[in-house]
């Protein structure tokens, strides 16, 4: 019997890529083929030689169409086979391959807000509601906007077989988290962007736009990240480990530089240094310290072993590009450093 299998991948919208899909009738799952698509009109070809390639990296079971038909994750590819400017899963392959001895893992915390048109789902027509404040992790229908959508998308990711951990409400209204891990970088980034793509899929079922914008209400509201928590064998085995690769993200500005602008698009609306954010461009790091831009958790000092929790990446961030540059840093300190 025919499938449906869904070929999604990342295009090359500047300065924040988007998830693109089309469908392909298979005979069944058996092969799952490369395809073409028309690079032109995703900002990833002129018109003049504008063939694409679609290379499947990932199927899960499709939670929305059901049955036995299938999302196919893909890396896009010149089509000499080469990877493409815009394919930053490629990069992540060979730095996590570099240094897989390691045994990176992630958990990272996708914040994201839910519009109704032009308003954040939740927000009266007429003016502003109540401060945040009773929002975080609310019960109730004044405080709560969009659970039917948030509930329907964790059971969609479950079925997927993604590795999604937990949900949230946040401090805004219509604002709400998902987190996925903990998993190696190339699983964590994979599920991250599959769950994006049933985030919004889900949401346009309702009519409602699920947005990833770093900051969407201005004025005193926090803003959205993807914190991104990180751990290597030595880290959970030693805290002079951790001390290393909260040093190494901050060992000149020219390295906290590097990370920052490749954390997500508009950085600087959210990192502040208010609204538990450091400043954009002050690196620091402190055990429980929601304000820094690395948290070391409570446990972790206690335990003298564990994780590290950095802060800056914006919702918008490609999960791709913020693994590969916290293996980079923070393995190849703990390599110098002799703590692997």
């Amino acid at each position: 019997m025919a499938i449906k299998a869904e070929y999604i991948w990342i295009d090359g919208t500047k300065p924040t890529a988007k998830l693109r899909s089309k469908t392909r009738v298979l005979p069944n799952a058996d092969k799952i083929p490369t395809w073409g698509f028309d690079g032109s009109s995703t900002s990833q070809a002129e018109g003049h030689a504008s063939d694409r390639v679609l290379t499947p990296v990932r199927v899960t079971p499709d939670p929305i169409r059901g049955g036995d038909h299938i999302l196919v994750l893909c890396e896009v590819h010149e089509t000499d086979g080469t990877p493409h400017e815009s394919n930053t899963r490629a990069l992540l392959r060979a730095v996590a391959e570099q240094y897989e001895a390691q045994e990176s893992i992630f958990g990272i915390e996708q914040e994201y807000t839910f519009f109704k048109g032009s308003r954040p789902l939740g927000f009266p027509e007429g003016g502003y509601p109540a401060p945040q404040g009773g929002y975080y992790c609310g019960i109730g229908a004044e405080e709560v906007f969009g659970r039917e959508i948030v509930e329907l998308h964790l059971d969609r990711c479950i079925d997927a077989g993604l590795a999604i951990c937990g949900i949230n409400a946040e401090v805004m209204p219509g604002q709400w988290e998902f987190q996925i891990g903990p998993v190696d970088a190339l699983t964590v980034s994979d599920d991250m962007w599959i769950a994006r793509y049933l985030l919004y899929r889900t949401a346009e079922e309702f009519g409602i736009d699920a947005t990833l914008d770093p900051k969407p209400v201005r004025g005193d509201w926090n803003g959205a990240g993807a914190h991104t928590n990180f751990s290597t064998k030595a880290m959970r085995e030693n805290y002079d480990a951790i001390i290393t690769a909260c040093e190494s993200l901050g060992t000149s500005q020219e390295k906290v530089l590097e990370h920052v602008t490749q954390y997500g698009a508009d950085i600087e609306s959210r990192l502040t240094g208010k609204h538990e954010t450091a400043p954009w461009n002050v690196y620091s790091y402190g055990v429980s310290n929601r304000g820094a831009s690395v948290r070391i958790p409570w446990q972790v000092e206690v335990e003298q072993k564990g994780y590290i929790e950095d802060r800056r990446p914006n919702a918008n961030v490609d999960p791709y590009v913020v693994t590969r540059l916290m293996i980079n840093t923070c393995c190849a300190a703990l390599e110098k450093a002799g703590l692997v």
